[in-house]
């Protein structure tokens, strides 16, 4: 009987220890019959192409400097006057992403807004993002420039908190006026094929400060 547990502890003993064993990394044999050696090189040069700033991002050096902002309601029916801002963009990331900080009003109250715009090359689109003070919600887009080159135009997605409405389609256009004038201007696009337009904002380009200080 003893020498019945004694083979039994033996066979158990065995088994653990071939368990306890370290399996050989595949890797070690080399590639499997039909598989094929991962080319690193080949790889980092193909990523190139959509990780490194490119001829779309040179759009964005445009936006750089300060700017005084005129913020309009355009929706019909609606004639509040403008209120004056003030946005300044620059590098987030150097040569990839802008950042605009911005300070005004709506309807008489004073709101605060932070702006991100980039060229994201694998999408091969622009892309931004916006939150501000005015409410709780982020902001995004993405498009390209029209035919002209002389207009940004995005689409995107918000929520009418006050109507209850999810994801509304809303396109929003750059439009370069000159090297320092531009118009911001958001359709929402429920409303029909025309008189979309609901926000116009004005940008005017300060003059750079006088070297030595001077403002």
């Amino acid at each position: 009987m003893a020498r019945k547990l004694t083979a039994a502890t033996a066979l158990l003993l065995m088994a653990l220890l071939l368990a306890s064993l370290p399996t050989p990394l595949p890797a070690a044999e080399g590639p499997a019959q039909g598989e094929e050696k991962v080319d690193m090189v080949a790889m980092m040069a193909k990523a190139k192409a959509f990780t490194q700033p490119g001829e779309k991002h040179k759009l964005l050096e445009r936006f750089l400097g300060v700017w005084d902002t005129e913020f309009k309601i355009t929706v019909p029916g609606m004639n509040a006057p403008p209120e004056k801002g003030v946005a300044t963009f620059s590098w987030l990331m150097p040569g990839r992403w802008l950042q605009s900080r911005g300070e005004g009003s709506f309807m008489g109250n004073p709101v605060k807004s932070f702006y991100i715009l980039g060229y994201d090359n694998f999408k091969q689109s622009y892309v931004s993002m916006n939150v501000g003070t005015i409410d709780t919600a982020m902001l995004t887009a993405e498009g390209d420039l029209d035919p002209s080159g002389k207009a940004l135009v995005s689409y995107g997605t918000l929520d009418e908190y006050l109507t209850g409405e999810h994801d509304k389609m809303v396109k929003t256009i750059w439009r370069f006026i000159s090297p320092d004038e531009m118009l911001f201007e958001i359709y929402d696009l429920p409303i029909g094929e025309h008189n979309n337009q609901v926000i116009e904002m004005r940008y005017k380009r300060r003059p750079e400060a006088p070297a030595g200080g001077g403002q």
